[in-house]
């Protein structure tokens, strides 16, 4: 099996309609993964501390914000998420130069939420990963099991403003601010010479390693990358076709346009096989801080089979349980060591659902066909009413409150209809 994962996208104006920040993304995991949507509140937190990640302890926060996030059941972080100040991450595996194998410490996923959680823009979420990542590093398995797949990470961030692109290398990193137009990151590192951040030993580690002549213009992804591999070769295929898809729509770039490339399997965008599309998310951000913005998630695989359900950060928000998975504690074998030695059920009420109706479209072409279309017709109703919110705002929060719980027992229903 050859690992490669995600695409992530983020179009601002002039590529979108309306003054809106479109962001999206595909988590493509081991086929087997359940991934959950999980709501954890904003909370307050006493001196001294500490927040337990996926294999580390690390120093918590006095203040944590609202979040909402995509993300593998079994571990702590997040494949992707929002939080209450609209700022969006999504992270990407990438592979370089420098070996991603060492100790267990912060996965790229961990950074995810810990970003959501700690930043109130695009460009703070940037300085919390990279802080972070100079104090605990990078490491540790990124799969429920014992083989050890390892990687650096990139990461695509968005605000109600602007958007950063953030690639890290060990500790080292460098960071491109992406003011207007669209930006889509695929597995490999994009960014050249337009650096905006980056670690102040960044470029000399480089030249004691040989990997620029300390002369030449510094060009990160061809410093920091391979010469070439397969794996970088297919992912740098979907990087081009990605981009091709939001050129395709560019100046009209959507919500619905952003679903569409995510579904899109000959692009292999949609991925299929032993790595594929686990979850996908898309949020909607105005420009204009007095309108909400709205967070499309599927909580199950497969775009094309799935509903993108809305979520809006409002007061009183309710845990998401029908997409929230078994919870083991202390004895989950994640946590016991030596690690990884059984897989528990992690199926969340959605995902089981989810599971017998994929089955039903495959093997009954007729009802398959009716699900499905009944499914884009939900999502259609929803989108037409979350359009008015990204209007005209939200006039009685208190009815949003259960919004996308409600959205799934839709879905639900959706499922048994004959």
């Amino acid at each position: 099996m050859l690992p490669s994962s995600c695409d992530t996208f983020v179009a601002l104006p002039p590529s979108t309609e309306g003054q809106r920040i479109v962001f999206g993304k595909n988590s493509d995991r081991p086929c087997d993964e359940v991934q959950e949507v999980v709501y954890f509140p904003a909370t307050d937190y006493g001196a001294g501390e500490k927040v337990e990640c996926t294999y580390i302890e690390i120093e918590q926060v006095q203040h944590t914000y609202a979040v909402v996030l995509s993300k593998p059941a079994w571990l702590w972080g997040a494949e992707m998420g929002a939080n209450e100040h609209q700022v969006c991450v999504g992270n990407e595996a990438v592979w370089g130069r420098e070996s991603a194998d060492g100790d267990e410490a912060l996965l790229g996923m961990d950074l995810v939420r810990l970003a959501l959680e700690r930043a109130d823009t695009a460009e703070r979420a940037v300085d919390v990963i990279t802080e972070l990542l100079e104090k605990y590093g990078q490491g540790g398995s990124c799969m429920e099991d014992e083989c050890g797949f390892t990687y650096h990470n990139s990461f695509l961030i968005s605000d109600r403003t602007e958007a950063w692109l953030l690639e890290t290398s060990g500790k080292y990193w460098a960071a491109e601010r992406v003011e207007e137009g669209y930006r889509n990151i695929s597995n490999q590192y994009g960014i050249t010479t337009k650096i905006d951040k980056e670690h102040p030993g960044m470029r000399e580690y480089a030249r004691s390693k040989g990997w620029w002549d300390g002369e030449t213009q510094f060009n990160f992804a061809t410093v920091y990358s391979f010469m070439t591999t397969a794996r970088i070769e297919e992912a740098g295929n979907r990087y081009c076709e990605g981009k091709k898809l939001l050129e395709k729509s560019n100046g009209h770039i959507t919500a619905e346009v952003m679903m569409d490339i995510l579904r899109d399997k000959d692009s292999g965008i949609n991925m299929e096989g032993m790595f594929m599309t686990t979850g996908s998310m898309v949020s909607v951000i105005p420009k204009d801080p007095a309108l909400p913005g709205v967070h499309y998630f599927t909580a199950t695989p497969d775009p094309e089979r799935s509903v993108f359900k809305p979520f809006i950060f409002v007061k009183h928000l309710k845990p998401l349980k029908e997409t929230t998975s078994p919870s083991y504690g202390a004895d989950d074998p994640v946590k016991r060591k030596p690690r990884f030695q059984s897989k528990p059920d992690r199926k969340h009420e959605l995902f089981v659902k989810h599971e017998l109706v994929a089955a039903i479209i495959d093997s009954h072409k007729e009802r398959g066909k009716k699900i499905t279309e009944s499914m884009r017709q939900l999502e259609k109703e929803k989108m037409t009413k979350m359009e008015e919110h990204l209007s005209v705002g939200v006039e009685e929060p208190d009815f949003l409150v259960n919004l996308f719980s409600e959205s799934v027992k839709e879905e639900i229903a959706v499922y048994g209809k004959r």
